[in-house]
């Protein structure tokens, strides 16, 4: 397993970074010269990596559909900000997530609002500000938001979020096909459009699937993506008038664990090319705007998460290395985010990268719980305090998506690397008071 985990990690480091004089480079820097710089542990980014893999998806897509980044993997109002330079919109699940879309630059009209419970001051919030679409999810949010435009003098432009049927679905964690909080369920779509039909302040413009996440094989999104082009059809049918937009979702997924294969884009390539000939055939699509939001695939090769060896110690028998970082910066890692079976990311060492002499070991965090653990099944350079411990794939769902608070150690910094500079975008967090001012004795 320990070997497997390795030969990802390199072929990640072949594929985005740089080995010189035998240490990891990202973004053309020494990953050890910035640690020393920012210190740790710390969260880095390369804008490059970023802007290539967008670039790249684009390209596949060949003009099939518009890119939002999904807030929720990363909402670093400069990781929005480099996305909305880049010309993509932004679909946020809060109205926090719309706060910094709005102070990354992001346009009002390319905002898309999903997410099951959005409060009655969200939901003020875009009314009043501007929203490029709120997407509904049940027939109480139909009924409020109703309510809510009326009094603010608005016609609410929103998008119906479905949960599609059992036969759409696929990806590591399934969003639809099965009872739900996310969407209405698509066998009920006939009472839906009558509910939102009955309400002169709601303009249904658009509709939203998601089936999955995490999803590595081009044909499961092509065919996701068809029934959605099916669904889409039908709508517009009964409605006997065009819808302006179609959101696929995201889901597209990127390799963590060792079996994992990368998706192949060459292969999507070609199953766009075909729902492009299928949508140019169908008159109930002419002029529909198609999106997809992808979030992970876009921004999760593109981060690395850095933690400095503490101490190492040998337990019967099990070697362990001892970070100062750990699940509570990044709880995707340690497998504590949804993973049923425990298994480990790709981890490398910063420098030794070509070493032949290995040591088995377990890569555990400060924290005092078993469940604080980041590798279980690692090869390493002999490590030492103040080495390095390189966690790969961590630009999604990582520093955001993780217990900050427990223990009450403080938070890594965040850095942005682009065109040969560091600029750190997020500062570390500190102790909540000085040593001096707490009540000891």
């Amino acid at each position: 397993m320990a070997e497997a985990v390795r030969k990802l990690a390199s072929e990640l480091i072949s594929e985005n970074f740089s080995v010189i004089s035998d240490t990891l480079h990202i973004g053309g820097m020494s990953v050890e010269d910035l640690a020393r710089r920012f210190g740790t542990p710390l969260f880095l980014y390369d804008a490059g990596i970023l802007r290539a893999r967008l670039a790249e998806l684009r390209s596949a897509l060949g003009g099939f559909a518009d890119i939002f980044y999904s807030v929720k993997a990363n909402p670093n109002q400069e990781i929005l900000r480099c996305f909305v330079q880049e010309g993509t919109g932004l679909e946020i699940a809060s109205g926090a997530e719309y706060l910094r879309a709005r102070a990354a630059g992001c346009p009002s009209e390319r905002i898309f609002f999903a997410g099951p419970a959005k409060s009655d001051a969200e939901l003020q919030l875009v009314l009043a500000e501007g929203i490029g679409e709120i997407h509904v999810e049940s027939f109480e949010e139909i009924e409020r938001l109703d309510i809510l435009a009326r009094m603010a003098g608005r016609r609410a432009h929103i998008g119906l979020r479905i949960n599609p049927e059992a036969s759409a679905q696929g990806g590591a964690m399934r969003m639809g096909g099965r009872a739900a909080p996310f969407g209405f369920d698509e066998e009920t779509l006939p009472e839906v459009l009558e509910a939102i039909g009955k309400r002169s302040s709601l303009l249904l413009q658009g509709l939203h699937l998601y089936s999955g996440t995490q999803i590595l094989d081009a044909g499961t999104l092509a065919k996701q993506w068809r029934h959605g082009l099916d669904v889409a059809r039908r709508v517009v049918a009964s409605l006997g008038r065009p819808l302006q937009t179609l959101d696929l979702g995201g889901g597209l997924g990127i390799p963590y664990f060792s079996n994992d294969r990368a998706l192949c884009l060459e292969t999507l390539k070609d199953h766009v090319a075909q729902l492009r000939h299928e949508v140019a055939q169908s008159s109930e699509l002419t002029g529909m705007s198609i999106v997809i939001e992808p979030g992970r695939y876009l921004i999760g090769p593109a981060g690395i998460y850095v933690c400095s060896v503490q101490s190492w110690k040998i337990s019967r028998g099990t070697t362990f290395v001892v970070t100062d970082g750990g699940m509570h910066h990044h709880l995707a890692a340690s497998g504590n985010l949804g993973q049923f079976v425990k298994r480990d990311y790709p981890i490398t060492s910063a420098a030794n990268l070509s070493a032949s002499e290995l040591t088995q070991c377990s890569v555990v965090g400060p924290l005092c719980t078993p469940l604080d653990t980041l590798g279980r099944d690692v090869a390493l350079p002999k490590m030492r305090r103040g080495d390095l411990v390189v966690v790969l794939q961590s630009g999604a769902y990582a520093l955001s998506a993780s217990p900050t608070g427990f223990l009450s150690h403080p938070t890594p910094a965040e850095v942005m690397l682009d065109q040969g500079a560091a600029r750190e975008i997020r500062s570390p967090g500190t102790f909540s008071q000085p040593l001096s001012q707490l009540p000891l004795g």
